[in-house]
């Protein structure tokens, strides 16, 4: 028997039997994958781009190296997505990765800054067919706990007239604000996308069934980020998401492989963060050059963390981390 550790604040911030459950869990999707000809792959953590998105804040590092060797500023990956993209355009079929990722500023209940992400990409799939799989997925993962889960499938706009009684793509952004009731929130800069957010994780998840997983698919034009826009009346960006009671696990898009509104879009981000006083990342340029070779796929990404979480029923995602940020 091994010696008690002289302070419980150096112990492990999860038992013994939430690691088996994540060893278990990780055996599991790489069987699926095995199963199913779906390639794993590691990619650069050190990027010479960072993410754009406004909500997202990376961590940087210096490389002290030679300056030949490349860019010394390098930015931690947020997601493995970009680099993933551009084997998918060099013709390496479908593929995943099971891997860390970091977000600066992001501790909390549901949140740790490094933590783990399972991202992966389907050629020739629309993202509905990839939700699809997810749920395949999610339900083995709930199966190694003796659970099951029910199934809910909506589009976004009929779950916020569902939920709160607003038509997400018309209502005025004082509208969504009032939808709100009596959450308090400081609205100075927030505009309609945020507010819509807000509603979700503040009014709508929270209501979702414990046993349920719920899927919702097509999603504003203007929260695309790096999804495919359908043309229509409204347009949407095909872009789902899905949630095993009130918990967000993934977020998935039929993939764009125009460089040109994706650049469009990258600049947007950057022009929101320099009016918010934040850092403006390089733009992954090797991303831009390799999206027109791309082809025609769906892509999704799942917070492992946060399935396990789901799993063990519990609020804390330091439960279920060897070490917790706090411990680090």
């Amino acid at each position: 028997m091994s010696a008690a550790l002289p302070d419980a604040a150096l112990a492990p911030s999860a038992t013994r039997e939430a690691l088996v459950l994540r060893a278990r869990v990780n055996a599991m999707l790489r069987g699926y994958f095995a199963q199913h000809a779906v390639l794993e792959v590691e990619t650069p953590v050190l990027s010479a781009a960072g993410n754009t998105e406004p909500n997202i804040e990376s961590f940087t590092t210096h490389f002290t190296g030679h300056r030949g060797a490349g860019e010394p500023l390098r930015w931690l990956r947020t997601s493995p997505e970009y680099p993933l993209k551009r084997l998918l355009a060099a013709g390496i079929g479908d593929c995943y990765e099971l891997g860390r990722v970091f977000r600066n500023g992001e501790a909390g209940g549901r949140h740790n800054p490094e933590f783990t992400m399972l991202e992966w990409y389907r050629v020739g799939w629309d993202h509905r067919r990839l939700a699809d799989e997810t749920v395949a997925l999610v339900q083995q993962a709930l199966a190694l706990v003796g659970r099951t889960a029910s199934v809910r499938t909506l589009d976004y706009r009929s779950l916020y007239r569902e939920a709160v009684g607003v038509d997400p793509f018309e209502a005025s952004a004082e509208a969504l604000q009032a939808a709100l009731g009596e959450v308090a929130i400081d609205g100075q800069g927030l505009g309609r996308d945020d507010w819509l957010d807000l509603l979700m994780t503040h009014r709508i998840q929270p209501g979702f069934v414990a046993d349920a997983i719920t899927v919702v698919h097509d999603w504003p034009a203007s929260q695309a980020a790096l999804a495919r826009i359908r043309p229509g009346t409204p347009p949407v960006a095909e872009r789902f998401e899905l949630y095993l009671g009130s918990v967000e696990l993934a977020n998935g898009y039929h993939e764009l492989t125009d460089a040109t509104e994706q650049a469009a879009r990258f600049a947007r981000d950057n022009r929101l963060r320099a009016e918010r006083g934040l850092p403006q990342p390089p733009l992954d340029t090797a991303l831009l050059a390799a999206l027109p070779a791309m082809p025609a796929c769906a892509g999704v990404a799942m917070g492992v963390d946060r399935l396990l979480m789901a799993l063990l029923e519990t609020p804390r995602i330091g439960d279920v981390l060897a070490f917790d940020f706090a411990r680090a």
